[in-house]
C-alpha cells in the first residue's frame, strides 16, 4: 500500500516537470511552463514498497487552447540502473529525503503495475488519499483478454503523441506486445476493438476551466494496433 506523505517537495513536482516537458517530443503547449497546472490522475502500489507510481495529468494552458498530457512517473529512494534517459530529476521529500524521479515508461516496475492493471490483478488507487481505490479508473479487456503476467520496458519509443512500450511475457518465450500511453490525452470513449487491442485504461482529468475530461490514458495491443 502507498502512503500518501503531506509534506513538502523540494523542487515541486510542477516545477520538476517544468525544465523536462517541454523537451519531449510530444510536448503541445507554447513553452509557457507558469502555465501548467496538475488536472488528475491515479495511483498504482508497488507490492515491493519500493517505487511511489503516479500516473499525473497536466494542463498546459500556454498555447491557443489547453493540451492535457499524461506524465506517468515513478519515485525511488536510490537511482535505477540503465533508466538515465528516463531521469526526469530529483527532489527532496520532506519525510522520505532524496528521490529520484522518472517518467513511468523506462521503469520496469511501473510497466509491469500497469499490465498487472490491464489483466485484472491490480487496482488503481486514488492520487491523493492513502489505502483508497479510485473506482472511477476504468478498465476494459478486449475479445482475447490481457495476458496475466507481462514484463518490461523494452524498446521505449515516443512519438508526437504517445509513447510506446514493449513488453512480453514474464520468465518466457512469446509475443512481444506494444503499451502504449497517450501522452497527449483526448476526451472521448473508449478506443475501437480490433486490430489487435487487447486492453484499455479510462480516466478522468480536470480542465483549467473547470470542465470534467475522460479518455484512454494507455491501450495494450499486437504491434502497430
Amino acid at each position: 500500500m502507498a502512503i500518501i506523505h503531506r509534506t513538502t517537495l523540494s523542487p515541486t513536482k510542477l516545477e520538476l516537470l517544468a525544465g523536462w516537458l517541454p523537451l519531449r517530443p510530444w510536448y503541445r503547449g507554447a513553452g509557457d511552463v507558469s502555465r501548467l497546472a496538475r488536472a488528475g490522475g491515479f495511483r498504482l502500489d508497488d507490492p515491493e514498497g519500493e517505487v511511489g507510481i503516479e500516473f499525473m495529468v497536466v494542463t498546459d494552458a500556454s498555447g491557443d487552447g489547453p493540451v492535457a498530457h499524461l506524465v506517468p512517473l515513478t519515485y525511488r529512494g536510490a537511482p535505477l540502473d540503465g533508466a538515465g534517459d528516463g531521469l526526469v530529476g530529483t527532489l527532496e521529500h520532506g519525510v522520505l529525503g532524496m528521490r529520484w524521479v522518472y517518467d513511468g515508461a523506462h521503469d520496469p516496475v511501473m510497466v509491469e503495475r500497469l499490465a498487472a492493471l490491464l489483466a485484472g490483478r491490480a487496482a488503481a488507487q486514488a492520487q491523493s488519499e492513502s489505502d483508497t481505490p479510485d473506482p472511477t479508473v476504468e478498465v476494459l479487456a478486449g475479445p482475447a483478454g490481457v495476458p496475466a503476467s507481462l514484463t518490461g520496458a523494452g524498446k521505449v519509443s515516443d512519438s508526437a503523441d504517445a509513447t510506446v512500450i514493449g513488453v512480453g511475457p514474464a520468465g518466457g518465450p512469446g509475443p512481444l506486445l506494444d503499451l502504449t500511453l497517450s501522452r497527449v490525452l483526448l476526451a472521448g470513449p473508449a478506443a475501437a476493438g480490433g486490430n489487435g487491442l487487447l486492453g484499455q485504461v479510462l480516466a478522468g482529468w480536470t480542465d483549467p476551466d473547470g470542465a470534467a475530461r475522460r479518455g484512454v490514458f494507455a491501450t495494450l495491443g499486437a504491434p502497430g494496433h
